[in-house]
């Protein structure tokens, strides 16, 4: 950053700017004006709007609309299959600034070095990386995890320029029942800032939550649940991932009233799902589509994700604020024509100018070799519990199906859209095999697995074929992790993701390539789910309604226990 005196004799106009851009105009989202006039840039800073500056370097901005760069409030990189690098250069071009990220995906697998290891790449990347430190490693105790985090695992983590405070804490039932690990890491924060997770909670059990001084929340799926939580003091994040879409049903809460207290969030989005529709500008294109002022959508695209987590230096194209700015072609088709991040103009040249750092989690898919009989389904009673899906949302529903007992084997039932699910344990700690029944995938046969498997990350697999679904969680373990999909005893597409079975080394374009010959490949077997892959692995996430399953058994999470 600039010294402050020659920022102030840059905004004053005694000396010239670093950087000038000229000819657009700046929409103002504190009154919802135009601003004509140059906007002067001093390193990392803006130091002047509407008044002609000389400037070192002028852009030429004529007839585009400057806002402030979009800040995606709540996600996981990991979800984008790319490491930090590649996702920077795949969504600072669209308008992506700033991205407050949990990166518990990798700490589930390896520990504190892999929130080290995101630190560490925030301080080269060309976006801003925030990295909230994980609250919920594991999620719950009904599973197996690489790693296990505790409060004092997290306190050497603290202090790191890239942090804000504590990433989404889903633990409901421990932050409402007080349970002894869950307060430890509370109380480590107490008085900073601690992300929610309350899927579906409400009434007193909410207002328990909230006392714990959790002021965000990403879960929300119903414009109901959304208002209880407004009313609540909680800065509801719309979402729209590449599975959970909430944004058609909470876009209607979104008005300039409760724009400063509603922002933006991605969660879990893949390059596929980037390249065909967008990231956070098909949000705000979509929002202003489905009747949302312009005003509204930019706020809690950039001003409102700024103000809640505390980022005072960011939020508006006005002096003093730091030089995050996309420049579109217009406000409703949210087109980047020009980026800058703290002042760098966002473009190949300056990813190439990047030091990046070695990946870590290499080595980390240890799950047994399983066999075709692995997948069989014991159990004595024809009552059989089913995880429905429905598509969209990560929730479940929790099914019941009269399915027949043959030679002490419940079968896949492709008529009745039963398939297989299992969980195989990955880390190499006990070797657990988890069976169970998923309806939704629509799928004829063979079989699709991943190691992209929340928040645990053991290889999830569903299939009709016992003998494929072997051979998709075994080719997984050559792979060091990634999608497969099998058919009739042959690998019909497949993705290798060795960065803890979470992440491509490989550039995001090529990620994008091989989703789209997966996608394919799971369409002719009969799936007729848009996002398969990543639909199959928040199936095992315990902390979402109703039913899942884990390495352990079949969860019925509105109890939050182990039914089979």
């Amino acid at each position: 950053m600039a010294d402050l005196e020659t920022r102030i004799a840059q905004g004053r106009g005694d000396e010239p700017a670093d950087k000038v851009l000229r000819g657009g105009e700046v929409f103002d989202l504190v009154t919802g004006t135009r601003v004509k006039g140059d906007v002067a840039i001093c390193g990392d800073r803006i130091v002047g709007i509407g008044e002609d500056y000389e400037g070192r370097e002028v852009i030429d901005v004529s007839g585009l609309v400057l806002v402030p760069g979009f800040i995606d409030t709540h996600l996981h990189i990991e979800s984008s299959l790319v490491t930090p690098f590649e996702f920077d250069r795949c969504v600072a071009p669209r308008g992506v600034t700033t991205a407050i990220c949990d990166p518990h995906e990798i700490a589930n697998v390896i520990g504190p070095d892999g929130i080290r290891y995101f630190q560490q790449a925030s301080e080269r990347t060309v976006m801003d990386i925030r990295v909230q430190l994980s609250s919920c490693v594991p999620s719950t105790d009904m599973e197996t995890a690489g790693a296990r985090i505790e409060a004092e695992d997290l306190a050497p983590l603290m202090g790191h320029p890239s942090g804000i405070g504590l990433a989404e804490f889903m633990n409901y039932p421990g932050v409402i029942h007080r349970d002894p690990g869950a307060m430890a890491k509370l109380h480590l924060f107490e008085g900073g800032h601690v992300d929610g997770h309350c899927p579906l909670l409400s009434g007193r059990d909410l207002n328990a939550y909230c006392a714990a001084g959790i002021r965000t929340e990403h879960e929300a799926t119903s414009a109901e649940e959304a208002l209880e939580k407004l009313r609540k003091g909680m800065r509801v994040l719309i979402r729209e991932g590449s599975v959970s879409k909430d944004l058609q049903a909470l876009q209607p809460v979104l008005t300039e009233v409760t724009a400063p207290y509603m922002c933006l969030c991605t969660d879990d989005r893949n390059p596929l799902d980037i390249a065909e529709h967008g990231h956070l500008d098909f949000m705000i294109r979509e929002l202003i589509r489905l009747g949302c002022s312009p005003l509204a959508a930019y706020r809690a695209a950039s001003l409102s994700g700024a103000e809640a987590f505390g980022l005072k230096d960011r939020g508006l194209v006005a002096p003093g604020y730091r030089a995050d700015i996309v420049a579109l072609g217009s406000l409703e088709a949210c087109d980047a024509r020009l980026v800058l991040c703290g002042g760098v103009v966002a473009d190949e040249a300056a990813f190439a100018a990047r030091e990046e750092i070695a990946p870590v989690g290499r080595g980390s898919v240890n799950a047994p070799k399983v066999r075709a009989e692995d997948f069989r389904a014991t159990g004595n009673r024809e009552d059989t519990d089913v995880i429905g899906i429905l598509e969209g949302k990560i929730l479940t529903e929790h099914l019941h199906e009269d399915i027949a007992i043959a030679d002490g084997d419940k079968r896949p039932d492709a008529a009745r859209d039963l398939a297989r699910i299992a969980v195989v344990e990955r880390h190499g700690k006990n070797g657990n095999i988890a069976t169970g029944f998923v309806r939704g995938f629509e799928l004829k046969a063979g079989a699709i697995a991943s190691t992209v498997c929340h928040d645990h990350h053991n290889i999830v697999c569903v299939g009709m074929d016992y003998d494929d679904m072997a051979l998709a969680a075994n080719r997984l373990s050559e792979l060091e992790g990634g999608f497969v999909v099998t058919c009739g005893g042959e690998v019909l597409a497949e993705l290798a993701l060795p960065v803890a079975g979470l992440m491509s080394l490989e550039p995001f374009e090529d990620v994008r390539d091989r989703l789209v010959e997966l996608r394919d490949a799971a369409k002719s077997l009969g799936v007729t789910l848009t996002e398969p892959f990543l639909q199959l692995a928040f199936l095992a996430l315990p902390v979402i309604p109703a039913l899942k399953i884990t390495d352990r058994g079949m969860v019925d999470v509105t109890k939050f226990e182990i039914i089979a």
